[in-house]
């Protein structure tokens, strides 16, 4: 099965210059935990977490109304192409442990794949569960 199989290709982006208030309300009005940051031309440039903005912004004092998302984004983040394996999609995912891992094509991102993605795919159930296994792996009950 290839990724564009279970991907979705409606995903909410935010551009790196416009100020991390924005991607906030945008995180909050999409109920998600993350955001592609793409340029004017659909490229990748980086993704903005949740946890971005409390570490790299709320935390480190900077103003969130100001601060451009460029500043603190994530960068060098691992991608798949549409065509790509989704065995091959899970394993990038564990090993990098990311829970959302986007779809690029042609250097323009076309979709998003999650772990919901996976799971909801009775074919990927062994795939998604050992992604979230990895994933999860460095989270320890006190």
């Amino acid at each position: 099965m290839k990724v564009c199989d279970l991907m979705s290709d409606r995903v909410v982006t935010v551009e790196q210059n416009e100020p991390v208030i924005a991607a906030a309300r945008l995180l909050r009005q999409s109920n998600v935990g993350a955001l592609p940051v793409c340029d004017n031309q659909r490229r990748l440039r980086g993704v903005l977490t949740d946890r971005d903005i409390v570490t790299r912004c709320v935390a480190a004092g900077a103003d969130p109304q100001t601060t451009p998302i460029r500043e603190i984004m994530s960068r060098g983040v691992v991608t798949a192409g549409p065509f790509d394996e989704v065995e091959q999609a899970a394993r990038l995912m564990s090993g990098d442990q990311v829970r959302r891992l986007p779809v690029v094509s042609e250097g323009k991102l076309v979709g998003v794949l999650s772990l919901c993605d996976l799971a909801r795919n009775v074919n990927c159930d062994m795939e998604a569960a050992e992604a979230l296994s990895e994933i999860s792996s460095n989270f320890r009950r006190l």
